[in-house]
C-alpha cells in the first residue's frame, strides 16, 4: 500500500484520484475491522469526502486520512480513553494537534482504541474489547495505542495518532511492523491529551514509513500558549532530511538489557546490528547497569502520576447521569466503572503518595530517574542507542494480563526514553514465525532529525516500508 508521501507525490502531479484512495482505506476498513476492532469510533466515508471538498488544497495533509487515539480530544466525536467513565464524553475543544492537522488538511475519520486509559501494553483492557493483531488475529497489536497501530497494519489509514507514556506507541510499531518516533519532552503539545502520567507522556506520530514520521511530526510539533510544558520552539523541519549515511554511524548496543530478549527477538536484533555494521557502522557495547531498576522507577513515578490525574472522575467534573443522591454515593457509583487495572494502579499510587511511603518509594525513584537521565546524557551526545522495541514476539490474546509483572515488563526497553524525556525511533527489522519484530534508536534532546535520517537509512536496508498485513 502507497505511503502518504508517494500519495501527495501523484496528488501533486494530478496523477491519481483522491476519491480512489479514500474508497480504499474504507474498503479496507470494511474488510478487516470486524474481526481486528481498531477504531472506538468511526466517521463514513461520505463524511470524509464532505471533508475533503472544504479542505481541498489546504495544506500539506490535504486528502489524507488520520486516525487518532481515543485519548486525544475531539470536538466533534467522543474521546472515552477507552473506558466506561467516559463512554459519552465529547470535548468541547480539539486537541492542539488535532486543530493542526485539520488546519494542514487532514481528515480525522476516526478515534482509535487503547487500553483504558492508556494503562497497559497489549490494548486488551480496553473497555470496548481488545483490539487484535492485523498480522495474526490471535496475537495482540500492543498497547496502549494498539488501535493506531492496528489501523495502520491493515491499511485502515494513512497516519495515525498515538501517545507514549512508557513504549504505549513503540510498542505497538514493532507488534505490528509500523513505525513511530516518541518526540523529545516538550516538542509536542499535550493540551488536549487525556493524562496518565504527564511526565512522561508524548502525543507521537505513527505512520508507515520514516518519511510519513517526519510530515506528521513536523506538522504537530512546536510550542502552544495552552501547554506550558512546550518547549520554545517553532515547528521544527523534518521533511528535508537525507538519509544518513551508515558509515558515519556509531551505535551503542546495551548487552546486559538485550540479553534477557526471548530467543527470536535476540536472533533478529543481532542480525540486524550485523547489517549495520557490515554496511560500516561503528558498534560499541555499553552496560546499562540501571536498567532492569529503571522499569520499577518509571512505574513509581507513573502510578502516583495517574492516582492523582484520575482523582478527576468523580462523575461531577465530566458528569454522564445522575448516579446518586449524595456526593460520597455519587463518586462511588462513578468510580465502579473504573476497569479492574486502573483501580489497581490507582491504588498502587495511592499507596506510594501516601504518608509514610513516600520517601521510601516516589522520591527514591525520581533520585534514580535523574540517574537515568545524567548517564543517557553522557551516552546519547556520541552515539544512538539500539535496543528491542519489545523483549517478546506479540503474545497470544489474553497471554499476559494474566500476571501484571511480565505485562509491565513488556515496557523494560522503553521506559529509559520516558525517564530521560529524550527522543526514540521504532521500526520493523523482520519477522519471525510470520509475526513483526522492531528495534529503536535513541538519542539527544531535540535529536529528532538525526533519528529521522537514521531511519531513512535503515528503511532502505530493511526494505520493510509501506507494509499492509492479510491477516484479515
Amino acid at each position: 500500500m502507497m505511503t502518504v508521501t508517494e500519495k501527495l507525490r501523484l496528488i501533486s502531479k494530478e496523477s491519481a484520484d483522491i476519491i480512489d484512495f479514500i474508497e480504499e482505506i474504507f474498503n479496507n476498513i470494511k474488510r478487516c475491522e470486524p474481526k481486528v476492532n481498531a477504531y472506538i469510533s468511526l466517521d463514513s466515508m461520505e463524511i470524509a469526502i464532505e471533508r475533503l471538498m472544504n479542505s481541498m488544497d489546504k495544506g500539506k495533509l490535504s486528502g489524507i486520512l488520520v486516525a487518532v487515539k481515543d485519548n486525544i480530544s475531539t470536538m466533534y466525536m467522543p474521546t472515552t480513553a477507552g473506558s466506561k467513565v467516559l463512554y459519552d464524553y465529547v470535548p468541547p475543544f480539539d486537541a492542539t494537534v488535532v486543530e493542526r492537522i485539520k488546519k494542514d488538511g487532514g481528515i480525522i475519520i476516526g478515534k482509535t482504541n487503547l487500553d483504558e486509559f492508556a494503562m497497559g501494553s497489549t490494548t486488551e483492557l480496553s473497555a470496548f474489547g481488545p483490539t487484535r493483531n492485523p498480522w495474526n488475529l490471535e496475537r495482540v497489536a500492543g498497547g496502549s495505542s494498539g488501535g493506531s497501530a492496528a489501523a495502520l497494519a491493515y491499511g485502515g489509514c494513512d497516519i495515525a495518532l498515538g501517545s507514549d507514556t512508557g513504549g504505549s506507541a513503540r510498542l505497538p510499531a514493532s507488534y505490528t511492523a509500523t513505525y513511530s518516533l516518541k518526540p523529545t519532552y516538550g516538542l509536542v503539545s499535550r493540551y488536549g491529551l487525556i493524562p496518565y502520567a504527564n511526565s512522561l507522556e508524548q502525543i507521537s506520530p505513527m505512520a508507515r514509513s520514516v518519511e510519513d514520521l517526519a510530515l506528521l511530526l513536523e506538522i504537530i510539533s512546536g510550542w502552544d500558549k495552552k501547554d506550558a510544558t512546550t518547549l520554545g520552539l517553532k515547528r521544527i523541519k523534518l521533511t528535508d532530511i537525507s538519509p544518513a549515511d551508515l558509515k558515519e554511524l556509531r551505535i551503542c548496543i546495551p548487552l546486559n538489557l538485550i540479553d534477557i530478549a526471548e530467543k527470536e527477538v535476540k536472533r533478529e536484533i543481532w542480525r540486524f546490528i550485523k547489517r549495520l555494521e557490515t554496511e560500516g557502522s561503528r558498534i560499541d557495547e555499553i552496560d546499562l547497569a540501571w536498567g532492569k531498576e529503571a522499569l520499577s522507577a518509571y512505574y513509581t513515578i507513573a502510578l502516583a502520576e495517574a492516582s492523582s490525574n484520575l482523582s478527576r472522575y468523580d462523575g461531577i467534573l465530566y458528569p454522564t447521569e445522575n448516579l446518586g443522591k449524595n456526593y460520597r454515593n455519587h463518586v462511588l457509583l462513578a468510580r465502579k466503572k473504573f476497569g479492574f487495572e486502573v483501580k489497581r494502579r490507582i491504588l498502587l499510587g495511592t499507596f506510594i503518595l501516601s504518608e509514610g511511603y513516600k520517601d521510601r518509594y516516589y522520591v527514591m525513584a525520581a533520585r534514580l530517574r535523574r540517574l537515568v537521565r545524567e548517564n543517557l546524557m553522557k551516552l546519547v551526545t556520541k552515539c544512538l542507542i539500539v535496543l528491542p522495541t519489545s523483549p517478546t514476539l506479540p503474545p497470544r490474546i489474553g497471554e499476559k494480563i494474566k500476571d501484571p509483572i511480565t505485562l509491565y515488563a513488556l515496557d523494560i526497553y522503553n521506559i529509559i526514553a520516558n525517564l530521560a524525556g529524550i527522543p526514540a525511533i521504532s521500526f520493523p527489522i523482520g519477522f519471525s514465525s510470520g509475526l513483526p519484530i522492531g528495534a529503536q534508536l535513541m538519542t539527544e534532546p531535540l535529536g529528532e532529525r538525526k533519528l529521522i535520517a537514521a531511519g531513512l537509512s535503515i528503511e532502505e536496508l530493511t526494505g520493510l516500508r509501506g507494509m499492509v498485513a492479510d491477516a484479515c
